[in-house]
């Protein structure tokens, strides 16, 4: 294994004021990355950031207010980024929301498919032409292991046909999948330096694990804590993806212990449903048709 020092590159992580998001942007900072806490509370964002700064004065650490559940928001943060940066080495598609009640975006899309998979569907489309003239850049986009047996009903995306929570949320981290290995394909195809691979955190006790908008009680967080593996384990596949220099693209890193659930970053085998060539190219149409934005592999 040969993980790479980041001096001097640039790393966008959503959802980075915590969980395996905040574990993985520590790291980054660690090895000399300029982190960009990517964030729809910047209250905590910023709390995280000195967080960081605590344990590392010299880290490089800014926070930027992004909402994926407001392509608005999405493209402010886009066009805010590109006002200040001309080069990105690595976008980390992380923040996810899961299992809440039948909920809509901004824009009117059911909550998980619409800031999971579509919200980073359009960040990934606006900062697209950064990541091309980036010298090995990468898209990291966290995946589940709630895709094993998922499927992408286009005919109920918005849920008003029935929803259930844990079936739409595996719905949308198969889309996460399917996007990740639809965009690495693309860009070999079109011989463009951006490397595109998926992750997942195994079974990760992080702040996911809510009910509603209420924290669990404490002796849930306990159990979950000795039961599942801490965010700190659970971003490494994350970090493996994003840094291990012999990962040629299309990966699918996840926990290497039984079940994928805990355990050391390795390479994952995902579920059959993930390798559906048609569903793959039609998931990408309705994801451009649904956000407005288009990816330019002309480069």
């Amino acid at each position: 294994m040969a993980q790479e020092l980041l001096t001097g590159k640039t790393a966008i992580v959503t959802g980075g004021n915590s969980g395996i998001g905040l574990e993985a942007a520590i790291v980054f900072a660690e090895r000399g990355a300029n982190v960009i806490l990517a964030v729809r509370n910047e209250e905590k964002g910023q709390a995280a950031r000195k967080g960081i700064l605590a344990k590392q004065p010299q880290a490089r650490v800014d926070v930027m207010k992004l909402d994926l559940a407001d392509l608005a928001s999405v493209r402010e943060f886009a066009d805010q980024f590109k006002s200040r940066f001309h080069t990105l080495d690595l976008l980390i598609n992380n923040a996810g929301v899961m299992t809440p009640p039948l909920s809509k975006t901004k824009d009117g899309f059911e909550l998980q498919f619409g800031s999971n998979h579509l919200g980073h569907f359009a960040l990934t489309g606006l900062l697209f032409p950064l990541l091309a003239r980036t010298p090995d850049s990468r898209v990291v986009t966290i995946s589940s292991l709630a895709h094993k047996g998922a499927a992408i009903d286009f005919d109920n995306l918005d849920g008003s046909k029935g929803y259930k929570a844990m079936k739409f949320y595996g719905q949308s981290k198969l889309a996460n999948l399917l996007f990740a290995m639809e965009l690495d394909k693309r860009c070999k195809e079109h011989g463009l330096p951006i490397k595109s691979m998926a992750c997942h955190p195994g079974i990760s006790a992080t702040n996911l694990f809510k009910f509603g908008k209420r924290d669990a009680p404490q002796f849930l967080k306990t159990l979950a804590n000795r039961l599942l593996q801490p965010p700190a384990m659970g971003a490494l596949p994350t970090v493996y993806a994003a840094t291990e220099s012999t990962l040629t693209g299309g990966e699918y890193i996840g926990p290497d212990g039984k079940g994928q659930r805990k355990g050391f970053p390795a390479i994952d085998t995902p579920h059959s449903v993930a390798n559906d060539e048609a569903t793959s190219k039609k998931l990408w149409d309705v994801s451009e048709e649904l956000t407005g934005v288009k990816f330019d592999f002309s480069r």
